[in-house]
């Protein structure tokens, strides 16, 4: 039943990369509005799920100690990630040739298919521990996979990429989380405490993506009325993880 359960939310998580088809049909002033709100109920959605969800089942199971240590464990292991994998494209995604692909769409699609293939661990990880944990993390990573993804088909078709080619390469990249699922699933029998060592290390994930990655962007946007709209996202991803966490405490 629990691998079901996996094999179902990483499933559903993978779909996610079709969502960057929405580029196609939505004029660039209204995707970037809706980006910046998807943006900004994904980074309430991540921290209320690491701070509400994961980090106290990580408490419950090993400890407060343990459990800060590899939550900060975890970010800084994402920063080293991110530093590694994405420098390149940093540098060279406003600089395109004028014909063929360019090399950063691949190192893109490189670095995707290792943060898919983190998120399927931490989706299995969290339902091993309990299918209310399974829940609300694979909740939050759907919301931080919308905008992402969007973003992600926007830099391939820039890269030159067709619209076929880059999705097709793009859902590749997401079914890496079905990969880092079963992995976790089957060695979770042979390595004791890899359950309690995922469940706050995700939390680190999360903490790391919310924080580094997803505020900041929001910090770009200074007119009132979207900031205002941008914080009501925010609170609303908070809410809603709160929300489900109770309906399972019931």
């Amino acid at each position: 039943m629990v691998l079901e359960q996996i094999l179902i939310a990483t499933f559903i998580v993978s779909l996610m990369s079709f969502v960057g088809i929405l580029t196609l049909a939505l004029k660039d002033k209204l995707l970037h509005s809706l980006l910046l709100v998807f943006v900004s109920f994904a980074a309430g959605t991540m921290l209320a799920a690491a701070f509400f969800d994961l980090i106290p089942e990580g408490i419950a199971a090993s400890g407060i100690a343990y459990t800060m240590q590899i939550t900060v464990a975890g970010i800084v292991l994402f920063f080293i990630i991110e530093k590694f994998l994405h420098w390149h494209h940093h540098h060279k995604h406003h600089h395109r040739g004028d014909r063929g692909e360019m090399p950063f769409t691949y190192l893109n699609l490189i670095g995707d298919g290792v943060h898919n293939f983190i998120d399927g661990t931490v989706i299995a990880a969290s339902f091993l521990s309990n299918t209310g944990v399974g829940i609300t993390t694979t909740l939050a990573i759907i919301a931080h996979e919308i905008p992402q993804e969007v973003g992600d088909f926007s830099l391939l078709i820039y890269g030159g990429f067709t619209k076929q080619k880059a999705l097709l390469f793009n859902f590749l990249s997401g079914l890496t989380a079905i990969a880092g699922a079963l992995l976790t699933f089957y060695l979770s029998s042979f390595v004791p405490g890899l359950t309690a060592f995922l469940i706050p290390f995700a939390a680190g994930n999360f903490i790391y993506m919310a924080c580094a990655d997803l505020v900041p962007e929001l910090h770009k946007e200074v007119e009132p009325r979207k900031s205002a709209l941008q914080l009501a996202a925010f609170l609303l991803g908070i809410i809603v993880i709160t929300a489900i966490l109770g309906m399972l405490a019931e």
